[in-house]
């Protein structure tokens, strides 16, 4: 194992919110040396921030330019690059999914509300996914992993590739699987459910690695990480979702937005205050009792959004495909009640909106650089 072998970024999901994610990654790359690798061997992500760690563990060798490719993404997105939202394209989608159909087809066909064919398409023209193993071979990876949820085991599965000490496995309601990472990773990891079409891989269907995923951390730790560096999401509460001291009744999209969020975000806490629990147990023990139970401590360092991503929304709505907008209105979401859904700010696939996530991503990590540092002992770096 390398000296940096226990270094692990952490990347989990939220829709366009991961833009987030690139300005948090580009201040680390401004203390890092030009042309060196990339300080997290290990790199595990889920939905969203699988496809950034996967962009980053195909540049492993130089984080610079893997940081660089993925802003030069972000910073030019729009949503037709993520889902085709043309009126005719998007409305007989809808209906073809919402219509009954003959057996023969159910068997044939996954069921979503968007086609989200030209993500697949962007990410097999971007990224070089035979580097990957490259870098492994290479010492500048030991594993990148990208986790997906089961329709049919109900069980949160990491889909992982690394070097060959590490073994799948299985604990209650989640295993590892080696699997060479392809773009149907990528987009099983993403594919929310009814928004997406669930994805066929080692005979199960796969959906949005959020679904299921208790233990967020359980990756990382099996691919032998004890000190991840987490990027979140969680965020400052909407101030909107009160008038004075009067609370606002929801709206449909308010409730699909605490949904997501929910699905995106609650389980982290929840894994992080397990892990402190098990350290401060861990601490009671002696070397030789820990070594015995191959019980480690396990650090972790999560910078989250200093600001809220429905407001930074709800100022770019108007952005949002005209076609989009109307469907939501469904939901009732419009220009006036934007601001009490979390729904727009994972779908809002814009570079205006994208760009003002990466700069927040900038200026929160800025602002945390000398702990980032320290956690990352990037002063070691040579």
């Amino acid at each position: 194992m390398g000296k940096r072998s226990h270094f692990s970024l952490l990347l989990l999901g939220g829709g366009a919110r991961a833009a987030y994610q690139v300005g948090v990654l580009k201040a680390i790359a401004s203390v890092i040396p030009r042309n060196h690798g990339t300080p997290f061997p290990i790199l595990c992500g889920t939905s969203a921030g699988a496809i950034n760690a996967t962009a980053l563990a195909c540049y492993a060798s130089c984080y610079h330019l893997g940081v660089k490719k993925l802003e030069w993404v972000w910073k030019n997105f729009e949503t037709d690059l993520v889902f085709r939202s043309n009126f005719s394209t998007l409305y007989r989608t809808l209906v073809k999914n919402l219509s009954s159909r003959n057996d023969g087809e159910y068997y044939n066909k996954t069921i979503s509300w968007l086609d989200n064919t030209p993500l697949q398409e962007l990410l097999s023209q971007l990224l070089d996914l035979d580097r990957i193993q490259t870098n492994i071979d290479s010492g500048y990876l030991d594993a990148v992993s990208v986790t997906a949820s089961s329709y049919h085991s109900g069980d949160s599965v990491c889909l992982y590739q690394g070097k060959a000490h590490i073994k799948p496995w299985t604990r209650a309601k989640r295993r590892g699987l080696h699997s060479p990472i392809q773009v149907e990773h990528l987009m099983a990891s993403s594919a929310i459910p009814m928004v997406f079409p669930s994805v066929e891989l080692h005979g199960e269907f796969f959906a949005d690695g959020s679904i299921h995923q208790l233990a967020p951390l359980s990756p990382a730790i099996h691919l032998g990480a004890d000190k991840i560096f987490i990027i979140g999401m969680e965020q400052p509460k909407n101030r909107f979702s009160f008038v004075g001291e009067q609370a606002v009744p929801p709206t449909g999209g308010a409730i699909v937005g605490h949904l997501l969020d929910t699905i995106f975000t609650e389980a982290l806490a929840s894994d992080i205050e397990r892990v402190e629990r098990i350290n401060q147990t861990i601490s009671y023990l002696s070397e030789p009792v820990r070594k015995k139970c191959g019980l480690k401590k396990v650090q972790t360092l999560q910078i989250n959004p200093s600001k809220n991503f429905n407001e930074i929304a709800a100022e770019h709505y108007m952005s949002m495909p005209f076609s989009i907008r109307s469907l939501l209105r469904i939901l009732g979401i419009n220009n006036k009640t934007v601001m009490n859904s979390s729904l727009i700010s994972y779908l809002l696939f814009e570079k205006a909106y994208c760009q003002e996530l990466i700069q927040l991503g900038i200026t929160d990590a800025m602002n945390r650089m000398e702990e980032i540092k320290s956690f990352l002992e990037i002063d070691q770096l040579n």
